[in-house]
This record gives C-alpha cells, structure tokens and sequence, in this order.
C-alpha cells in the first residue's frame, strides 16, 4: 500500500505500517535525502533475502545498512577509527556511506562479503522516524537491478509491485545523487565511489583520504 507522507494523517498512518512491516520481516520502500530505497530488517536473514530477490540482485553485493542515531553505530563495530568518527562527525546525518569492519558478534547475514558493512545514516525526516523504531535497516536503492533509480515511492511500485508491503510517498527526490562511500578498513581512507559530498570536503576533515581505483 502506497502512503502519502505529505498528509500529516497520511504519515502517521505510513510510519506506523512502514515500522509494522519491518518489524515482521516485510520490506518496505522509504524516502531518503539521496534516492528512494527499499529495506528490511538488517537482522532478519529472509527479509535482506527477499530485498535482494526483489531487486533481482545476488548475494555477491550486500546491501548498505542506515541508522537512525550516530550512537547506533558504537552497537555495529568493535572499535571505529578516528577518521570514520571525523567523518561522521562532519556529515552525518547525509550523504555519507562509511564501510567499516563490523562487530563479528552481530547475528546478520547481509550477503557473501563478511566482516565489513557499508553504513550511513540519511537527511531525511520519514527515513529517520522509521529507522528510529525499527533499528538498523539493509537498505538499497528502490529499483530493479539495471533500471533507473526511483525518484519517487510511485516509481518504486511500478518496478518492485507486491514484493514490498508499505511504500512511503514524500514528492521527488530534491537531489537524487548518490551518497559518497569511503572505506575505512585499510591503512589509508579511500573514496570507493564520489557521490554528493566532493572529495575536496573530505579532505577538509581527514587530508590524507585518496581515491579509489
């Protein structure tokens, strides 16, 4: 069912069966500050299956996690480097991904890539309120493998249909590019793909970030 997060009456009623689903294992389409995205618990084995069944994506590209809180992301890692709490400092909540070596007492399976989990916790105000009820989510973007990125939760219901069970409506994407990813678990921070944030800000708070191959 599609809810439009314009209404007032509209949200509570979408938050509220959005947070229901997730909660029972079903997936769900939310806006965020870059692109739509379709999630599942990040804790729940069948549902990030189904979210990868749904986008016909295979276990070799796990999905990013979001979070609705920075101190949610102490609960995710062992320890987080001094650039990762630098960077997250300066951009979150945004269009930051950090890939980070994850806690390995955490009971998920994300995909075939252990040990590491792409994060981020979104700019937008519908993704933070289900986040911050439902713990973090495997999240990616709302669309089939090879389509175009939805920029709408109208567009993400042509593609993904019945395989998602609440799909929250918030208008257009304003600014429908990617969000950046860094990853944090080498000697040196390095940028894996440019997206919103621009290099030279990255380097305004960690100077010796490179980029990637």
């Amino acid at each position: 069912m599609l809810y439009d997060c314009r209404s007032p009456a509209d949200r509570d009623r979408g938050i509220a069966a959005a947070i229901e689903a997730v909660k029972n294992g079903e997936l769900v389409v939310l806006p965020t500050d870059t692109v739509y995205g379709i999630g599942a618990d990040a804790f729940t084995p069948y549902a990030v299956k189904a979210l990868l069944d749904a986008k016909g994506r295979g276990r070799q590209m796990p999905p990013p996690v979001l979070i609705g809180s920075r101190q949610t992301l102490d609960g995710l890692v062992f320890s987080l480097p001094r650039e990762a709490r630098d960077l997250v400092e300066a951009f979150w909540p945004g269009a930051l991904t950090i890939v980070i070596e994850h806690s390995p007492s955490l009971q998920w399976d994300l995909g075939d890539k252990t040990g590491t989990v792409a994060v981020r916790m979104p700019l937008h105000p519908v993704a933070l309120e289900v986040l911050r009820e439902t713990g973090p989510m495997a999240v990616s973007s709302a669309n089939k493998t090879g389509q175009p990125s939805a920029l709408t939760a109208e567009e993400a219901r042509d593609q993904l249909g019945y395989s998602v069970r609440a799909y929250l409506e918030a208008g257009p994407c304003p600014d429908p590019v990617p969000s950046t990813i860094v990853d944090l678990t080498g000697e040196v921070p390095q940028v894996l793909r440019q997206g919103a944030i621009p290099l030279e800000k990255l380097r305004d708070v960690v100077p010796d970030i490179v980029e990637g191959v």
